[in-house]
């Protein structure tokens, strides 16, 4: 890649076929939330993660709103959330009226604490109704341990799995351990739609109910009729044609993201911390984010920038965020601190070893 041009966060990747399936949508004019491909992208995604139904969305926010829509998540409920994680993983709380409860990290994953969630969960605080786990930047929580919690103590699990598609813990894909489990095909994820998300869930009817509500909740009727609300919220036949192709690179994606991460940490060794992977668990390493032990990441932010190559602090945790200022939080210091040390790095999947050395030799030079 030219030392000109800009490296990006993480950029699209077009993998050869996606083009062609666009010709056949429009040579078939079927290019409303409807089609062919609609039905094809669902079910890849299916056949890829061993989910039993899928949704197509517009979004892996819509995602998540419709689960909590479907799972009867209302005004007054408590719905608990990662505090560590990008808002789109709770600004569907804020929809349905319901009051967001944030839970702390862990060191081992920086995922949601099974530990913290337990003690909160027992603490004999009011009984929330589900917990939206996040899979972040691509690593596997300890979604088996958390989903026993859950179970034990009667609330529905909803996985945000929208950075984590392709990672699997002990052989099996995040976002199948939940009642339901979402992914997003935004233009910055691993596979891009260019916009997009997918709601799964082993339960039929509970897709079918997401599905209507997805529709403008329009009865089985030749004319419109309507006894609930409902959301604009199916994905187009023409997006899906795109995730149709990118589907079919996602293995060669993950293999690239995780050797991205490996030459970041062979060129940057123990100068640095990094996201630990868990026991059993494959992450998609849909960015290599980093920890400094001396340095203020707007230093590296600011020097990278220098040589035209994007990166980013951690998620600032939702406790902190102004909108939050009075929602409830159980945290215990981890995702402020990892907000405080961490920079996510440049992890295109059109990188080559050279770029990643440069942008090393810069990180290097500015410890």
């Amino acid at each position: 890649m030219s030392n000109n041009k800009r490296i990006f966060l993480s950029s699209p990747h077009m993998g050869g076929n996606e083009l062609e399936y666009i010709h056949r949508v429009f040579e078939s004019n079927y290019i409303a939330p409807l089609g062919e491909y609609v039905d094809k992208f669902e079910q890849s995604v299916i056949s890829y993660t061993g989910a039993k139904h899928a949704l197509a969305v517009s979004s892996g926010t819509a995602a998540i709103h419709l689960a909590l829509r479907v799972l009867g998540i209302g005004e007054g409920d408590d719905v608990l959330a990662s505090t560590f994680t990008f808002i789109g993983s709770v600004n569907a709380i804020l929809y349905q009226g319901a009051n967001p409860v944030f839970i702390d990290s862990e060191k081992e994953s920086w995922n949601l604490s099974p530990e913290l969630l337990n003690k909160y969960l027992v603490s004999g605080a009011k009984k929330p109704k589900a917990l939206i786990i996040t899979h972040l930047y691509g690593q596997c929580a300890q979604i088996g341990r958390i989903a026993d919690i859950c179970r034990l103590h009667g609330i529905y699990l909803i996985e945000d799995a929208a950075e984590s598609l392709g990672a699997t813990y002990y052989g099996r894909h995040t976002g199948t351990y939940g009642d339901f489990g979402i992914y997003s095909f935004n233009g910055n994820k691993i596979i891009t739609t260019s916009g997009g998300g997918m709601l799964v869930s082993d339960n039929k009817e509970w897709i079918e109910k997401a599905k209507f509500y997805s529709t403008q909740a329009k009865e089985p009727f030749l004319h419109y009729e309507h006894e609930e609300y409902g959301y604009n919220y199916r994905m187009s036949n023409v997006l899906a044609a795109i995730g149709v192709g990118q589907m079919e690179v996602l293995e060669e994606r993950v293999a690239k993201k995780r050797q991205i991460f490996e030459w970041y940490r062979g060129f940057l060794g123990e100068r640095v911390e990094y996201m630990n992977e868990l026991e059993g668990s494959r992450g998609n390493r849909w960015l290599t984010t980093i920890l400094l032990k001396d340095t203020e990441p707007m230093k590296i932010i600011k020097a990278l920038e220098e040589i035209n190559v994007e990166s980013r602090p951690l998620w600032k945790p939702m406790h902190m965020q102004p909108l939050f200022r009075d929602a409830a939080r159980f945290v215990d210091g981890t995702s402020e601190e990892l907000f405080a040390r961490g920079v996510c790095l440049a992890s295109s999947t059109t990188m080559e070893r050279e770029d990643v050395e440069r942008i090393c030799v810069k990180i290097g030079e500015n410890l």
